[in-house]
């Protein structure tokens, strides 16, 4: 059986230039690897949401988030 610094012992001897296929590699056997792109990818699908939103409204909009998450976070328990 493999022990990690078997393995660790091994990678050592990679060259560098291909470290970033190891990388890769070692990054796909993450099964939440394919997740966490997923959701990477989702998130940032937003990015530019508001670009089309004149500075006027989109002040507004900040001012009434605001107000909103005051309301909702500020509470006592």
């Amino acid at each position: 059986m493999f022990t990690l610094n078997t393995i660790l012992k091994e990678i050592k001897d990679i060259p560098a230039s291909r470290l970033d296929e190891l990388y890769q590699f070692v990054h796909s056997l993450n099964p939440n690897a394919d997740r966490k792109e997923s959701l990477r990818k989702k998130i940032l699908s937003f990015a530019g949401a508001f670009s089309d939103m004149s500075s006027k409204d989109y002040s507004d909009f900040l001012k009434q988030t605001n107000k909103t998450r005051a309301k909702l976070f500020d509470r006592s328990m």
